[in-house]
């Protein structure tokens, strides 16, 4: 299993929220290029990014952010937030990115969604994030009436190849992952599957890994200290 150490962009910081709460911000670092190299000396070989302020109002207010990450970097680089058309895929991918995530753009608008993967395949990935049971959208402020697994069979269908699975409730929240969710998915979608959402030790990790899981995102257990990441990552293989 791979591990996707995150890093969530707001105002050009590296920042956390609290379930996905705007209000509850923690910056972690105003320079995210010190995060990045510090996961880089712990052994990563991927990282997980997302733009909060374009998940939340669309658009690419962090692009040249990610722009200079990219360019210091070797690490795998997957990012969501705010990809809602061809354009901005394209600016994505054109940097180096290696996988965007659609989210918001996924539930609002399939036509965009099944030219994304027919023109880029595997290179698109699709964040389905959960609460009380439905896809939330627009960096999690709005509920849509989307129950999650109806939503993930239609993604097979469509021939997405990745779900980011994110249980909000969870998310921040130090709780550990649910274990449950992230099985259930496992057995009924022959796709691969990342678990986010309150990874916040290595039993969390481990127990993931034992399920097959392609991926587990770590986010605020890595800047709290709760895991440490190369153990986390010596405990996914």
């Amino acid at each position: 299993m791979k591990i996707f150490p995150a890093i969530d962009l707001y105002g050009g910081q590296a920042v956390r929220l609290y379930q996905g709460d705007y209000r509850q911000m923690t910056v972690y670092a105003p320079d995210p290029a010190e995060v990045l190299r510090d996961f880089a000396a712990k052994g990563a070989q991927c990282v997980h990014l997302v733009d909060l302020e374009g998940a939340k109002n669309g658009g690419t207010p962090n692009l040249e952010t990610v722009r200079r990450m990219v360019k210091q970097t070797a690490l795998f680089t997957e990012i969501g937030g705010g990809i809602r058309d061809m354009d901005t895929v394209e600016r994505y991918l054109d940097l180096g990115v290696g996988r965007v995530i659609l989210g918001t753009a996924a539930v609002t608008d399939e036509k965009f969604l099944v030219e994304s993967v027919e023109r880029f395949g595997e290179r698109i990935a699709v964040g389905v994030d959960i609460r009380d049971g439905h896809v939330a959208i627009k960096g999690w402020t709005e509920q849509s009436s989307c129950s999650c697994f109806d939503f993930c069979e239609r993604l097979c269908r469509i021939g997405v190849r990745t779900l980011i699975c994110t249980d909000i409730s969870r998310d921040g929240a130090m709780k550990g992952t649910n274990r449950e969710l992230y099985r259930e998915l496992s057995e009924r979608f022959p796709v691969d599957i990342t678990a986010s959402g309150g990874v916040s030790s290595l039993e969390d990790v481990r127990e993931l890994a034992e399920m097959g899981l392609y991926g587990a995102i770590i986010g605020k257990a890595y800047y709290t200290g709760a895991i440490d990441l190369a153990q986390a990552i010596e405990v996914a293989k």
